[in-house]
C-alpha cells in the first residue's frame, strides 16, 4: 500500500510542472553556429569587425555598450582593428566629461556610452544575461551539450519577427517567435542589405543576424580565448601530474607488494 501511495506521488509531482514545460519550448531558439564555439573554438576577427559595424550603424542609436573600453577594439583576439583605427572610431564618439560639464570626442581609455533610451537594455552583457538553452525545469542540461546560447539567442531574437503587430496599452508590439510570451516591443531592427561590407561579406539578415551576435558574445567575453588556452594548459598539467603520480606510486609500493616474507 505504500509502496502504491509512493509511486502515486511521484507521478502526481512529475505531471504538475508539465503544463510551464510546454510553455517554456514554445519559444524557439535556433542553434546557430559559431567559430568560439567548442573547446577550441576562437573569435574570427572578421565577423566581430562586421558585427562592430553593424552595432555602430544600426544598434548604436539605442542600446549602449557601458561596460567595454573603447582601447579594447585593438585588443588581439577581438576585432583587432588598428591602432589608429580605434582611436579614429573612439574621436567619432562624444563622451560627456563631469569635470567639463560638457561632452568631447572619445578617447581610448574612455566606455562605449550608454543606452540613449532608458527602455533599450544596455548590451554590453546581454550574451552572458540571455541562455537561449537552459534545458527542462531550468536544470541547464542542454548547455553541456550546446553552451550557454546566449548569441543564439540574440540571433534568433533578431530573425525571428513574423512581421505580424498588435497594439497594447498604447504601446505596438511585434510577434516574435524567440522572445518570451512572443511579443517584443522593439521593432525589427535589421533587415536584408541594411549594411554595405568592404570585403563583400553576404549581408543578408541571418548573416547580419549572427555577425553582430558574435561581436555581442565578444563585449561579453573578451577574454574568452585566453580563459580557454589557460584550461587547456590546466588540463594538461593535472593530466601529466597524473601520470606522474601514478608511476611514483607504482614504484614505491612495487617492493611491498612482491615482498616475501622468511
Amino acid at each position: 500500500m505504500l509502496r502504491k501511495t509512493a509511486i502515486a506521488a511521484v507521478l502526481a509531482a512529475a505531471l504538475v510542472p508539465a503544463a510551464p514545460l510546454l510553455a517554456a519550448d514554445e519559444n524557439h531558439v535556433t542553434d546557430f553556429s559559431f567559430s568560439f564555439e567548442g573547446p577550441f573554438g576562437k573569435y574570427d576577427q572578421h565577423q566581430l569587425q562586421r558585427g562592430l559595424q553593424i552595432y555602430t550603424e544600426v544598434c548604436a542609436a539605442c542600446h549602449g555598450l557601458r561596460y567595454v573600453p573603447l582601447r579594447t577594439l585593438a585588443d588581439p583576439g577581438g576585432p583587432a582593428i588598428s591602432e589608429d583605427a580605434m582611436r579614429a572610431y573612439a574621436a567619432e564618439i562624444d563622451v560627456y566629461d563631469p569635470e567639463e560639464d560638457d561632452y568631447r570626442p572619445g578617447t581610448p581609455p574612455d566606455h562605449f556610452p550608454t543606452s540613449n533610451d532608458e527602455n533599450a537594455p544596455d548590451l554590453s552583457m546581454m550574451a552572458k544575461a540571455r541562455a537561449g538553452f537552459s534545458g527542462p525545469y531550468g536544470l541547464g542540461l542542454n548547455q553541456l551539450f550546446k553552451g550557454i546560447g546566449g548569441a543564439e539567442y540574440i540571433a534568433s531574437i533578431l530573425t525571428g519577427y513574423t512581421g505580424e503587430d498588435k497594439e497594447e496599452a498604447g504601446a505596438i508590439l511585434y510577434e516574435n517567435t524567440a522572445f518570451p510570451g512572443g511579443w517584443i516591443g522593439m521593432a525589427p531592427p535589421l533587415f536584408d542589405e541594411q549594411v554595405d561590407f568592404a570585403d563583400e561579406h553576404p549581408n543578408d539578415l541571418t548573416s547580419m543576424a549572427q555577425d553582430v551576435s558574435a561581436f555581442l558574445m565578444w563585449t561579453a567575453e573578451p577574454k574568452m580565448m585566453a580563459r580557454k588556452q589557460a584550461g587547456f594548459t590546466g588540463v594538461l598539467f593535472l593530466a601529466i601530474l597524473t601520470v606522474l603520480l601514478f608511476l611514483t606510486n607504482k614504484r614505491l609500493w612495487t617492493p611491498v607488494k612482491h615482498r616475501k616474507d622468511i
